[in-house]
């Protein structure tokens, strides 16, 4: 229990909805935690791995029906529809309500029910912001413990303030008597993931998976935090947050938005080719910005750990990613070996003779199946990251210089361009495209528009978020202190094969984009922004990539660009009224460049 009477009022209504057997008030403690895993291997739910091999850490597989973000069932509730925007699933509130609290009456009969007062960002820090999550499910607790500050100190931070609150449960109540199943949830069609725009309330059934479930993720950080950000003047951005740090010993600070599968952990977490070179991490997902005294954008990491991507992941793409879940880590849908170790795919082993498969059964290499599901996950403290940043915990933020956007392109785009104004930066931003992934429910591979890695998990009119971008730049205490915008694309292929090798080499890149912060490198103007110049950017050492590749991986070709307008125009089309004037206007000086 808490001092904050609308927080105990809140607490009192939803466990009278609920109906749970036990009420416990979460105060994060390592001994509240260990006993709730603790009763998830006693009741089959997880299993501890080898201590030896990997020290407090669990395994859980989920049912097959509950593996990923279901972007189909997750509803942005706003008064009107066209609120929610184009981009969005709506429904009207009241509706959606009276749907949920049927669903919500006695969902947690036979269940504890956890309440998790929890801080995006560090304790007392002016960017971070509170919330509450009620829940029935240990699995989300002890995840979210990781992935937040969560417990009874921020309660004292809290006092009678105010907290987005947070309703989640797996919908699968128990009658007297009746057994558990390993991952309790409902079907696919009775799974509802909602936001309320208006109060900054998020509903969430039927899901124990990751970002349906762990609601300070992509429901508090991004759809929530938008609106909040909107009216209140600053930035909640699906971006990751590194520092960079040359050879004389310089610090900067960039934030990059990528959609899935396109290296957003491998950048955030990267290990430079390029000598005397530093890059540490300050988040790998998720990043808020807000101006501060200086009249610079100032960033922190809302989150406390990373629920990454496992498949993939190793000592050769993400060495620091693969270090940071080598303890106190819940592995989720990946493979478990016979000595109780962990494996998937591309991890830079041979998968271990009897090692399980997250279906549960004994893998078979020659089925042609995957041991481990495709969006596998590891959740882990960010502080076991052995490039964490000095200053990733830092209540006032990072100052950012740049910030980049990227996509998965074989064609059309530049390894790295530049914009010519924090304007058509944010036309840059507003097209991003890429190919869809494992992350989301449906089919793999569609190239799709997702402006600003945002698609799923912009909180309100997809228009008018470009249009708040718009507005940053416009009431920018000091617009010359604005960071710099880029658009990267490592992805560019010619006959089926990567043109840039990638990977730490995308160093060299972040080289450039340092010099070009402080005014320097030298470039080419392009009807889509500004090109390095052919040498701006270092490729001693890299034995395959000749002046004759850079050149083509630096190519901006007019007739693809041409190709390219046809497509903006459609996707442009779809925000009617609420597209900004500023990205209409940057849309026709772009035709003109290309002579449309």
């Amino acid at each position: 229990m808490t001092k904050n009477q609308k927080l105990n009022q809140w607490v009192a209504e939803w466990t009278a909805i609920c109906q749970p057997d036990r009420v416990h008030w979460c105060d994060g403690s390592e001994e509240e935690n260990q006993q709730i895993l603790d009763s998830m291997v006693a009741s089959g739910m997880a299993v501890k791995l080898n201590e030896e091999k990997r020290p407090n850490s669990y395994y859980f597989q989920s049912d097959p029906s509950d593996v990923a973000r279901v972007e189909n069932r997750t509803f942005i509730c706003s008064k009107k529809e066209e609120d929610a925007g184009p981009t969005n699933h709506w429904e009207d509130p009241v509706k959606m309500k009276e749907i949920l609290l049927q669903k919500y009456t006695g969902c947690m009969k036979g269940r504890t029910m956890y309440v998790m007062p929890f801080s995006m960002g560090p304790l007392g820090s002016k960017i971070a912001h509170i919330g509450v999550q009620i829940t029935d499910s240990p699995y989300v607790v002890v995840n979210m413990r990781i992935m937040t500050r969560m417990g009874s100190k921020v309660l004292d931070v809290l006092g009678d303030g105010d907290f987005v609150p947070c309703i989640h449960s797996v919908g699968a109540p128990l009658k007297p008597g009746q057994k558990d199943v390993k991952w309790p949830c409902a079907p696919i069609e009775e799974k509802f993931i909602t936001h309320f725009p208006e109060t900054h309330e998020i509903w969430s059934y039927g899901s124990g998976y990751g970002g349906n479930a762990l609601l300070g993720k992509k429901c508090f950080a991004l759809r929530i935090a938008t609106v909040m950000a909107r009216e209140q003047g600053w930035l909640a951005e699906h971006m990751l947050i590194l520092g960079l740090t040359n050879p004389k010993g310089e610090k900067k600070y960039v934030a990059a938005a990528f959609p899935s599968a396109c290296g957003k952990t491998n950048l955030a977490m990267l290990v430079p080719t390029i000598p005397g070179w530093k890059v540490e991490c300050v988040g790998d997902d998720i990043a808020w910005m807000k101006f501060g005294a200086d009249g610079r954008l100032y960033a922190i990491n809302p989150e406390a750990g990373f629920f990454g991507v496992a498949p993939y992941t190793s000592m050769q793409t993400n060495p620091n990613a693969l270090l940071s879940c080598r303890a106190n880590t819940i592995f989720t849908n990946v493979g478990l070996t016979p000595d109780g170790d962990i494996w998937w795919e591309g991890i830079g082993t041979d998968c271990p003779a009897g090692t399980i498969n997250w279906k549960n059964q004994v893998h078979d290499p020659a089925s042609g199946e995957v041991c481990a599901h495709p969006n596998s996950r590891f959740t882990a403290p960010a502080y076991q990251c052995p490039a964490i940043d000095k200053d990733w915990e830092n209540p006032a933020g990072v100052p950012i210089s740049a910030i980049l956007f990227g996509g998965r392109r074989p064609s059309t785009v530049p390894l790295i361009h530049e914009a010519m104004s924090w304007n058509h930066g944010v036309f840059m931003g507003s097209i991003v495209s890429s190919e869809t992934t494992a992350a989301v429910i449906g089919q793999v591979g569609i190239v799709r528009r997702d402006p600003f890695a945002m698609l799923p998990f912009c909180g309100y009119n997809m228009g008018d978020y470009f249009g708040h971008w718009i507005s940053i730049g416009k009431n920018a205490p000091d617009p010359t202190k604005l960071p710099k915008v880029f658009y990267v694309n490592w992805f560019r292929k010619e006959n089926g094969k990567f043109l840039w090798p990638g990977y730490g080499d995308n160093s060299r890149v972040l080289a450039y984009i340092f010099d070009r912060c402080d005014g320097k490198g030298e470039t080419v103007d392009t009807v889509i922004g500004k090109v390095p110049a052919p040498s701006a950017i270092n490729i001693e050492g890299l034995k395959d990539m000749t002046p004759e590749k850079m050149a083509k991986v630096l190519n901006v070709d007019k007739e693809e660009w041409k190709k390219e307008i046809a497509l903006i125009d459609e996707h442009y089309a779809r925000f009617g009224s609420h597209l900004p004037k500023e990205l209409a206007a940057e849309l026709q000086g772009f035709k003109q460049r290309l002579g449309i």
